[in-house]
């Protein structure tokens, strides 16, 4: 799964659908704000309020000459039934509509204010003039002012909308801007990382590791980074091993080469010079004899150990059922160490390993000798296997005293010794073969008490 792309997509979502409706709702409150702070609020409250004082005025005109009419202060014009045919029309209309009183605009200019009444059959009409107060001139510079008040909102709304625009585009860029900023660097800083790692590694440090937990694409390459970091050491230590092992292989065969060239002829110049001896001292002599050649006996063996050392055998890599061989080999050493409790972890579901059977029996072999002889008499010897990241394992543990550190660090070098059991080159022949067969074989921590060692092998 792309989960890479998947971030990118969800990242350009994100850039494009949140910042809309981030526009949007700035969009409306910057509008909002500029429609309220326009100056065209304030021209259209003065248009409203020239609207109510002109209702006012003539409201109050209305009422004084309604009241003055009434108190026979103001003369009247009559029209009675008698002339309807010479009526105006808005005093007909009047007497048509059945209404006791009405209040009408007259003159050219509205300048005038006429009160209708209806006395039976006749129409009273007083009349009085509006002074300098001239409606019609009033209406038409109110309806004037409110079409002003609308052209300057709407002038006002492309304002508004323009500042709303130039804000917001600013605000989305740089919010945009920083978002970027901080996914290039969420991305790029382990891509960096990634690059260090991998210079400190091709210079030489294979000790580089990358501490960085991620889930995706880029944790995935760090892991392997690590993971090669690791292997790469352990195949530079196991080189390093081979190496030595050559040149240690190179010294064998030339010491055991040397040595017997060297121990033939002492031996047989000894035996010599016992047949020569005359019958006194001849008892004498055979038991020095015996004793110089039982000790060249033990130095053929060393350089014949020394030889096995230096030889490569063909190495055969064939599928392994590891669970039979180490079943195998326990039943073998069992009868020789019988007060020795062999204990058995076998994993069943165990795939076959990729090695020269051999050599791995012969690892086994050399392993579990050596646990039985740390365990000692009534002792635990414990052998258990697993399989693990696509490898083959297989575990020695005894109950004995354990190792030393200083006998751990020299433990896989090869040595020779002049004890009766070993020769000294067991697991340094024994790592040597398992790294041949693609594997290795390491020190661990005792599950007993005692020493512990693991057998790793390729899985078939």
């Amino acid at each position: 799964m792309n989960r890479l792309r998947n971030r990118l997509i969800l990242v350009f979502l994100a850039a494009t659908i949140v910042p809309l409706i981030v526009t949007v709702a700035i969009m409306t409150s910057l509008l909002e704000r500029s429609l309220s702070y326009a100056t065209i609020d304030e021209l259209d409250r003065l248009s409203k309020s020239l609207e109510q004082i002109g209702r006012e005025y003539y409201q109050q005109a209305r009422q004084d000459l309604r009241e003055d009419a009434r108190e026979g202060k103001l003369p009247y014009q009559t029209y009675s039934a008698g002339n309807r045919a010479e009526w105006p029309p808005e005093v007909t209309g009047f007497f048509e509509s059945g209404e006791g009183e009405r209040f009408a605009l007259s003159g050219s200019q509205s300048d005038h204010l006429d009160y209708l009444v209806q006395h039976g059959d006749e129409i009273w009409v007083y009349s009085r003039p509006l002074g300098n107060m001239q409606m019609e001139r009033l209406t038409t510079e109110y309806r004037e002012a409110r079409e002003v008040v609308e052209l300057a909102r709407a002038r006002d709304l492309r304002r508004g909308f323009t500042i709303t625009l130039i804000v917001l585009v600013a605000t989305v860029w740089v919010v945009s801007f920083v978002w970027l900023i901080y996914v290039a660097n969420r991305m790029s800083q382990p891509i960096l990382q990634l690059t260090s790692g991998l210079e400190e590694l091709a210079s030489g440090n294979l000790l580089t590791r990358i501490d960085i937990q991620r889930n995706d694409e880029l944790g995935r390459a760090i892991n392997a980074f690590n993971h090669t970091a690791i292997e790469l050491r352990q195949s530079r230590d196991r080189l390093v091993y081979l190496t030595q092992i050559a040149s240690w292989q190179a010294l064998a065969r030339k010491t055991a080469h040397e040595l017997k060239n060297s121990l033939t002829p002492i031996r047989l110049t000894v035996e010599e010079i016992a047949a020569r001896q005359p019958e006194s001292e001849r008892p004498f002599m055979e038991q020095a004899v015996e004793i110089v050649i039982d000790e060249i006996k033990t130095l053929e063996r060393r350089v014949s150990a020394f030889s096995d050392f230096s030889s490569e055998p063909a190495l055969r890599p064939s599928q392994l059922d590891i669970n039979g061989l180490v079943e195998e080999r326990v039943s073998f050493l069992k009868p020789g160490h019988a007060d020795i409790a062999y204990e058995l972890e076998l994993d069943h579901d165990l795939p076959l390993a990729l090695a020269d059977r051999d050599h791995v029996k012969g690892t086994l072999t050399n392993l579990l000798e050596n646990a039985a002889e740390a365990a000692g008499s009534g002792g635990r010897v414990l052998s258990r296997t697993y399989a693990v990241n696509g490898t083959v394992c297989v575990e020695v543990h005894d109950s004995g005293p354990g190792l030393s550190e200083e006998a751990s660090r020299t433990l896989f070098e090869p040595t020779i010794t002049f004890k009766k059991s070993g020769m000294g080159l067991g697991l340094s022949i024994a790592r040597k073969n398992v790294l041949l067969c693609g594997g290795d074989l390491t020190l661990i921590d005792g599950r007993l008490g005692g020493a512990g060692f693991r057998v790793v092998l390729p899985r078939a």
